[in-house]
């Protein structure tokens, strides 16, 4: 068995974007995880890595041959399931500028409920990668912020949003949803479709959209 295989590309078909079922990483990309969220980065060693994963540190650089480049396969895998469900939300979701907010924003407050050690990672160790693999990271999280402008700014263009700050607004949604993944617990008292439907609310506010039957 190749326990570094990347998953199949994952389709999301009707509302499956929602759906969260256990982490599918690979053995040692999931032992890294399990461990640069426990110690860090710089905290964790390529043999406690290769312990987590019931592996010789040899067999573990078979499959990935630095600890480098299990961080950078772990956080392509992470963005890779957030834009993918992100843009099934979009495609899914009905033209009005509100309806696509509403299927972005809930997107990326699902995804940092459930994947909150990924998002964990993929937001404390950007300082951890190789320059080169950085500025490949942060361009895929801009994709992501790009989609979130495009729609505030339609909403701004079509007069569904009365923010005056377009940019600002879209990166504070951003920022929020973002943030759940540092304190939602399932077991907490806000449970995910609750906190779904607060979170847009105040999602619409700061964008200046407030719907009269809200």
């Amino acid at each position: 068995m190749d326990t570094g295989a990347r998953p199949a590309p994952r389709e999301y078909g009707e509302g499956l974007w929602r759906q969260y079922g256990e982490e599918d990483l690979p053995v040692p990309l999931a032992a890294a995880l399990s461990a640069f969220a426990e110690h860090g980065y710089h905290g964790t060693s390529v043999r406690d890595i290769a312990a987590r994963a019931g592996l010789s540190v040899p067999g573990l650089y078979h499959h990935y041959p630095s600890k480098q480049s299990l961080l950078q396969g772990l956080l392509e895998l992470t963005m890779s399931d957030l834009l993918g469900r992100s843009r099934a939300a979009l495609e899914q979701a009905g033209s009005s500028p509100v309806e696509r907010f509403d299927a972005v924003v809930e997107s990326l407050l699902r995804f940092h409920m459930y994947r909150r050690a990924q998002a964990f990672v993929g937001s404390t160790e950007i300082r951890s990668l190789e320059p080169v693999f950085r500025v490949e990271y942060i361009a895929t999280r801009d994709e992501q912020q790009r989609m979130v402008d495009a729609i505030v700014q339609a909403g701004v263009d079509s007069g569904d949003f009365r923010t005056p700050h377009p940019v600002d607004a879209g990166r504070a949604v951003t920022t929020m949803c973002v943030g759940v993944s540092t304190w939602y617990r399932p077991s907490g008292r806000l449970g995910p479709d609750e906190l779904v439907s607060r979170y847009l609310l105040i999602a619409r506010q700061m964008v200046g959209y407030f719907s009269t039957s809200s």
